[in-house]
């Protein structure tokens, strides 16, 4: 089973760039579908975007489509998250996740089987 850690997170004006890294530990990475969700203070998780084993399908929640772009590196077990044109509400906690239930991916939080422990995005106005 692998295990996921988040890198990347920071401080950012608005209108700026950040990338964020999740590194898997295990042979397996290649083998799960990937998302990224996130959590805003006081918010729910929500789904911001999912990538296929391969790499060849991906799909965006509709606020980021456009701003954000996630890949996925198989050789390097990492998946990433570029996040540009960054807005205020882009602000929270963001989390990669890794699924195994025979989808090609997912947009549903409980199709997921493994987290990471999160990423601190702040975007300033």
């Amino acid at each position: 089973q692998v295990q996921l850690v988040e890198s990347g997170g920071g401080l950012v004006q608005a209108g700026g760039s950040l990338r964020l890294s999740c590194a898997a530990s295990g042979r397996t990475f290649s083998s799960y579908y990937m998302g990224w969700f996130r959590q805003a203070p006081g918010k729910e998780r929500e789904f911001v975007a999912t990538i296929s084993r391969s790499g060849d399908s991906t799909y965006y929640q509709d606020s980021v489509r456009g701003r954000l772009t996630i890949s996925r590196d198989n050789a390097k077990n990492t998946v990433y998250l570029q996040m540009n044109s960054l807005k205020p509400e882009d602000t929270a906690v963001y989390y990669c996740a890794a699924g195994d239930r025979g989808l090609v991916s997912s947009t549903t939080e409980g199709r997921y089987d493994i987290w990471g422990q999160g990423t601190q995005v702040t975007v300033s106005s």
